[in-house]
């Protein structure tokens, strides 16, 4: 069974690299809002990711205004590709019926 990415496992990453995976880049507020998590946090995630090479962020100006840009590297979407993988694995794998080991029903 192929193994869950610890660095994209937690719920706030999972989205965030979910959301950049449809993108070529996102501003950071944007990212932020939708997460609904402080600066701070959002800050810690995308350092986190990467200081590992899952992401990549740039700063520039966007009408006016200083902003970043994050962006999801090909390491990054290989990883979450394969952490997907993995939990369709254990989905497949599930009992959510409760039948295990019983004959079905004829």
């Amino acid at each position: 069974m192929a193994a869950l990415d610890p660095q994209i496992h937690a719920p706030a990453r999972l989205q965030l690299v979910t959301m950049l995976s449809a993108v070529s880049e996102a501003e950071f507020s944007r990212l932020r809002d939708e997460l609904d998590v402080s600066d701070s946090v959002l800050s810690k995630h995308i350092s986190a990711l990467g200081a590992i090479g899952y992401v990549r962020s740039r700063k520039g100006t966007h009408r006016g205004r200083r902003t970043t840009w994050v962006s999801l590297t090909p390491g990054g979407r290989k990883a979450l590709a394969s952490h997907i993988d993995a939990l369709r694995e254990l989905i497949a794998a599930a009992d959510v019926t409760g039948t295990a080991g019983r004959p079905s029903p004829r």
